[in-house]
C-alpha cells in the first residue's frame, strides 16, 4: 500500500495543478497577468532532492509526457524539460545543502528556467510575439510569486512524506 503513495500523490498534484490553473486564471478576475501553478515541477524537484534521482527522473519523464499530452500543442517540450531539470537539480544538490530554504530557492530557479525555455521555444516556433519584458512582468514574476506561496505551504509536508517513503523503501 505504501508503494502507491508516490504515484497517487503525483496524480493528485497533476490534476490539482489544472484545477488551480483555472482558479488563478488572470481572465477570471479581470486581470491581464498569468499565474501559472507549477506544482508538478515542485513535486519533481522535491522528489529529486529528498528521494532518489532514478525515481525522480522516471516521474519527471512520465509527468512531462502527461503534461504535453494534456496541456500543450507541442509534444516533447515538458517531457524533455522536466527530466533535464530533475537531473540538473540532482547535480546541484550534491554541492549545496538540502535544507528547505535552499530546496525552495532551487525549485523556484528551475521553475523560472522552464518558463523561460518554453517562452523561447514559443518565440522560435512563432506561437507568440510577446517581448521578454512583457513576458517577465505578465507571466514570469506572477508565476514565481504564486509558486513561492505553494512552496512555503507544501515544502515541509512534501519533504517529510518523500523522506519517510524513502526510508521505508530502503528498509525492505
Amino acid at each position: 500500500m505504501r508503494k502507491l503513495i508516490i504515484p497517487l500523490l503525483a496524480l493528485l498534484i497533476f490534476i490539482g495543478e489544472s484545477v488551480l490553473a483555472n482558479v488563478f486564471s488572470g481572465y477570471l478576475y479581470g486581470g491581464n497577468s498569468f499565474l501559472i501553478p507549477r506544482m508538478t515541477v515542485i513535486f519533481i524537484a522535491f522528489l529529486t532532492i529528498y528521494g532518489s534521482r532514478k525515481t525522480a527522473l522516471m516521474y519527471a519523464f512520465m509527468l512531462g509526457l502527461l503534461y504535453d499530452v494534456a496541456y500543450t500543442e507541442i509534444l516533447g517540450v515538458y517531457m524533455f524539460a522536466f527530466p533535464v531539470a530533475a537531473y540538473l537539480i540532482s547535480k546541484i544538490m550534491k554541492i549545496l545543502q538540502s535544507n528547505l530554504l535552499i530546496s525552495g530557492l532551487i525549485t523556484l530557479l528551475f521553475i523560472a528556467v522552464i518558463e523561460a525555455a518554453v517562452y523561447q521555444l514559443n518565440i522560435l516556433l512563432g506561437f507568440t510575439s510577446v517581448d521578454f519584458r512583457d513576458f517577465s512582468m505578465l507571466r514570469l514574476v506572477p508565476t514565481l510569486l504564486l509558486n513561492l506561496v505553494f512552496i512555503v505551504i507544501t515544502a515541509y509536508p512534501l519533504r517529510r512524506t518523500i523522506e519517510s517513503l524513502r526510508v521505508d523503501s530502503e528498509g525492505e
